[in-house]
């Protein structure tokens, strides 16, 4: 049985599961403020009131538990997949302004901002970070919009090729605001900015894409 096993039959029976959940936390917040690579496996396991062993039972690596950090935030940016059916344009309408005020609302958020900055951060050194951002977050979020676009496709609600719409959508979506976001010369959108975003990358997109004649 590995030392992680062991750690994993142990929490099971005392209830320790939180030190995993203390680990990232500590993690997290320390690679934000000091960086990946001025943060020690020490201040993490001090942060987390936890030991060394305990730290090195749940992860390999300092770069995993990076890479932990990022996957379980990146999940906020799945998209739910319970739309309505599409059966005509104003629902198609509602679709996709509930999806673009859902994304746009998760992504700019400061925690998940903190994460595409650490990913890119990493970019270079640790690829499988940017990896694990994109698998878990970003391509998710993707593949969800372009089904909704191939389903309003097959409605014929709308004509076009679904990869390239949707790819459409996300840039009338967010235009220059992640990068203005990641560079800290922006704030993060009110929410009623966001639905005005949301609702105005719709408006836009329907026009460009009418229903096939």
């Amino acid at each position: 049985m590995t030392a992680k096993q062991v750690v994993k039959q142990q929490a099971g029976d005392t209830g320790e599961a939180p030190v995993r959940e203390r680990i990232l936390e500590a993690a997290f917040s320390a690679f934000m403020e000091r960086g990946f690579a001025a943060t020690s496996t020490l201040e993490i396991a001090t942060r987390a009131r936890a030991s060394k062993r305990e730290l090195y039972a749940h992860f390999d690596s300092k770069q995993e538990m990076l890479v932990a950090c990022i996957s379980a935030r990146a999940k906020r940016l799945r998209i739910p997949a319970d739309w309505p059916e599409l059966r005509d344009r104003e629902t198609l309408s509602h679709v996709l302004t509930a999806f673009g005020t859902y994304l746009l609302r998760e992504i700019s958020d400061p925690t998940v901002v903190a994460v595409f900055r650490l990913a890119i951060a990493e970019a270079v050194r640790a690829p499988e970070v940017a990896k694990a951002l994109n698998d878990v977050g970003i391509a998710a979020s993707r593949l969800a919009l372009r089904e909704i676009i191939k389903a309003a496709h097959a409605a014929g609600l709308i004509d076009g090729e679904p990869a390239e719409m949707a790819e459409h959508f996300v840039g009338l979506l967010w235009g220059s605001q992640m990068i203005n976001l990641l560079l800290r010369v922006a704030d993060r959108p009110a929410p009623r900015e966001i639905t005005r975003r949301a609702e105005a990358a719709t408006a836009v997109f329907l026009r460009a894409y009418p229903a096939p004649r």
